[in-house]
């Protein structure tokens, strides 16, 4: 049995609080120099060349990519075989305290949400999501999620005979419906299956993958291919001001599902696509 001490824990969520914030990931930065050098449309040009300057800016000067630092929502990968010296619970929240309070990041979270929606003041609580592994690593992963962009995502419980249409119509009409408002272009995460809750789950985690990395079933990256395509055929482009990228990106993940249901959950990420990850 290997310990980990919470402490630990602390100080590494507190540093990827806030390297996710200031820093876009290289596969993210490399998609949109690839897409700037696609587009046709100067308004278009014009925006995505902003968003590569203010990436090198932020990274330089150690400055928010966006001034929604978002939700803090972390993944955690616990091995079996570790034992955590203190508090998990606490130390994930005092490492987001620290780290967004320290970091100058905003915070947006509010509590009691339907009625007086008073801050937090440090973005807590986060969000976590924990999986139990084999091993004796605790891995950890930092996002942090726009309200924008996380306000366009949806679910539906599709019938099963709409099968493969129903699920690419209901991404292109979550799409089209967002608009501008999720920051594009974006990347689409898109959940297939599972129970209401654990297909948006599937859907936000299939956004931690690297921009062009598929998901190794043929059939599923086919439809990876096929939804990108869709979208970016929409016309909706950079900031909703047209052109041919909206979006960088569609990552699916499937699970199994009731024989009466066809589960399906989009969660929209813009293009600050940022976080962070690091093993203890």
């Amino acid at each position: 049995m290997r310990e980990i001490k919470a402490q630990d824990i602390k100080e590494a969520v507190s540093r990827l609080s806030q390297e996710a914030n200031y820093n876009l990931p290289e596969d993210v930065v490399d998609a949109i120099r690839k897409a700037r050098e696609r587009e046709e449309a100067s308004r278009a040009q014009k925006v995505l060349d902003t968003i590569l300057q203010n990436a090198e800016f932020a990274s330089q000067n150690k400055l928010a990519l966006c001034q929604d630092t978002g939700t803090a929502v972390l993944f955690l990968e616990l091995g079996q075989d570790v034992h955590i010296q203190g508090d998990l619970h606490q130390a994930l929240l005092e490492g987001v305290s620290h780290g967004y309070k320290t970091g100058f990041l905003r915070s947006s979270m509010v509590r009691q949400p339907f009625s007086s929606r008073k801050n937090t003041g440090d973005n807590t609580p986060p969000v976590v999501h924990t999986d139990i592994v084999p091993g004796d690593k605790l891995k950890i992963t930092v996002m942090p999620k726009g309200g924008g962009c996380e306000n366009m995502s949806r679910l539906a419980i599709l019938k099963p005979g709409e099968g493969r249409k129903g699920v690419i119509d209901f991404v292109l009409r979550t799409i089209e419906e967002s608009g501008g408002n999720p920051c594009p272009p974006v990347i689409l995460g898109v959940g297939i299956g599972g129970t209401a809750e654990y297909v948006m789950t599937l859907a936000k985690r299939s956004l931690l993958r690297k921009v062009g990395q598929h998901n190794p079933d043929p059939e599923v990256m086919e439809l990876e291919n096929e939804l990108l395509e869709r979208v970016n055929a929409t016309g909706i482009g950079p900031q909703a001001w047209g052109g041919r990228t909206t979006a960088l990106a569609v990552n699916v993940e499937t699970y199994p599902a009731h024989i009466t249901a066809l589960p399906v959950g989009v969660n929209v990420q813009c293009h600050s696509a940022r976080f962070k990850t690091a093993e203890l």
